[in-house]
Formats: C-alpha cells, structure tokens, sequence
C-alpha cells in the first residue's frame, strides 16, 4: 500500500471519529426539555401590564391634545425642461429643379402668397424654425397645385416640408420638383402688400 493511501484512509478515521463525537452532543442538546412558557434565551420577559417601548404611558385623568397640524410640503419640485421654441417666420425659402433644363431655382415666397414656379404654384402657410442654440428644425406647411395643359388647378401636394429632410416631403412632379430650403425673418424680394401699394 502506498504511503499517499495510508494517509487517506488515517485521516478518513479521525474525520468519522470527529463526526460521531459531533452527533452525540447534537442528540443530547436536541433531546434537552423545553419549558413552554419559560423565555428563550432571545426573548426578555414581558409584564402584560407594562407599556411597550413604542407606547408612552397615559394617566386616566390626563387630557388627550388634539393632533399638530401639519403643513403642507412647500418645497418646489424641480421645473420640467421648457419646450423648444418655435420661431415663427413670415417667408419661406424654396428651391426649384426644371428637369428639361437642369436648372435650379431658389425663390422666395411670403406666408399665404402664392408664387407660380414652372407649371406649379406654390403657397406657405406657416414657417418654423429654432433659435440658432438649438438644434435646427425647420419646417412648413405648403400646398402646391398644378396648372393642367388644359388651364385647370389640380391641388398635388399638401402638407409638411422639412429643411433638413428635403427628400421626405418634397413635391415631385413630372417636370419640376419643389423643397424647403428654409425660413426667413427678411427677403430682398418686396412683400406682397408692397407691390401692391407701388
């Protein structure tokens, strides 16, 4: 027999040894009698008459006061982050593609007037955009019509375009198509009450 298996099997005896030591003093303690109404040795004894520690002793003759008022929390909550705002623009800053030509043609147009580009009339109704600390957004509500060949307005577009997307709502027609370019406080070109005066 090996000295490695000698050792194994000495120390498997003193481990069973141990282990029987173990289990009688566990059976004795286990089968010791218990006092139901003995306190453990976690639980002080309690007098039913005595007050909790919770609870503060009342004389029967002592006046009972009437609970504090409590104020209401006047701390301010924190204000909510404001909403981006919103620049309202009175001219809208288009640009134009003749496909037969290849030319592109920027134009500026008033809110609620219209301007003919082509074969199409173009008119903002509204044009947004954000203070130059934000992040940009531009956007305007437009309707384009078309002028058939036999003279009739025919409505093709409405709805929202976007500087930043041009290609999202852009107006695409057979010979021309029409994007937001952007918005703007000021135009060279005079407005259409001016013209109108001169």
């Amino acid at each position: 027999m090996s000295i490695f298996s000698r050792i194994s099997i000495g120390g498997l005896t003193m481990a069973a040894t141990a282990f029987a030591a173990f289990s009688v003093a566990a059976a004795q303690t286990l089968e010791a009698p218990v006092d139901p109404g003995a306190p453990s040795e976690f639980e002080a004894p309690v007098d039913p008459g005595a007050p909790t520690e919770f609870e503060a002793p009342v004389e029967p003759d002592a006046q009972m006061e009437p609970d504090a008022t409590v104020e209401p929390d006047t701390t301010v909550a924190p204000a909510a982050p404001a909403a981006p705002q919103r620049i309202t623009n009175p001219v809208a800053e288009f640009a134009g593609i003749d496909k037969i030509t290849g030319r592109i043609i920027t134009f500026d147009v008033y809110i609620d007037e219209t301007v003919q580009f082509g074969a199409l009339q173009v008119t903002p109704r509204i044009c947004y955009s954000r203070p130059q600390t934000e992040e940009p957004k531009t956007d305007s509500f437009v309707e384009v019509d078309e002028i058939t060949l036999d003279r009739k307005i025919r409505r093709i577009f409405t709805g929202w375009m976007f500087a930043e997307s041009p290609g999202l709502n852009a107006v695409e027609h057979a010979v021309y198509d029409v994007w937001l370019k952007g918005c703007k406080q000021k135009s060279q070109v005079p407005a259409p009450d001016a013209a109108k005066t001169n």
